[in-house]
């Protein structure tokens, strides 16, 4: 594809109808950024429990936006290889090149990189992950009921005993404090050391706005998504 043809594509699919399907978590970061034209579909963050299932939901929503918009824009990474198999007909799916979520909020993998480099054992929160409540924090809550504290306290202990530090990633886009407490909180409950963690938006304003380069994966209509595209990048 020569510079001329190459330019002309990416204005052509910058300009197309638009449409968002993303995680519960992920769409609160994007709203703000969202042009009033671009419409958008919320997924439930517990179909992340079965990567399967949540294969299953994103094709479906896939072929059914594919009906009205040219260009789909997930809110999902590889997230435990749901993405890999995806397929749109005749749209052109733009999916962020990163393993999870978590490089979203950072801002980006090599950010994500470097807060793994600096506590491996680390748990995050953001105000979606805090709102959708489908941590081991929300989880030992309902174990209380279940089993007693006691025996709640050991399993739960059980499921975090590979963490030291609960990361809450502030991205700055809303208010923060009611989230910040609940962080701070449940991290002196649960014995981590809490530190507040400066987000980024730099990837969801690319994913919405473009330029769509490196960071993310363009799947063009017709085509699927294979993992060795994704962890390969080739010319864009």
């Amino acid at each position: 594809m020569d510079n001329l043809s190459a330019s002309s594509r990416w204005d052509h699919l910058y300009h197309a109808r638009r449409r968002v399907i993303a995680c519960a978590t992920v769409i609160e970061e994007m709203l703000p950024f969202l042009p009033e034209e671009v419409s958008y579909e919320v997924l439930d963050f517990g179909l992340h429990l079965r990567p399967e299932n949540l294969k299953t939901v994103l094709q479906e929503k896939i072929d059914e936006a594919s009906q009205d918009a040219e260009v789909l824009l997930l809110g999902y990474g590889l997230c435990s290889m749901a993405i890999v198999g995806l397929k749109a007909t005749t749209a052109t799916l733009v999916i962020p090149r990163v393993d999870d979520c978590i490089a979203i909020f950072l801002g980006s993998c090599e950010a994500y990189k470097a807060q793994t480099k600096k506590e491996l054992g680390t748990y995050y929160l953001t105000k979606g992950w805090i709102e959708a409540g489908d941590g081991p924090f929300e989880e030992h809550k309902k174990m209380v009921e279940k089993y007693g504290e006691e025996k709640a306290q050991r399993i739960t202990q059980l499921m975090l005993k590979n963490y030291t530090r609960l990361g809450f990633i502030n991205t700055g886009q809303y208010e923060v404090e009611h989230y910040r407490t609940y962080a701070r909180q449940t991290a002196k409950e649960f014995g981590l050391r809490f530190e507040e963690i400066e987000g980024s938006p730099a990837l969801v304003n690319k994913l919405i706005h473009g330029p769509w380069d490196v960071e993310f994966m363009v799947v063009s209509p017709g085509q699927t998504v294979r993992y060795q595209d994704f962890v390969n990048p080739g010319p864009q």
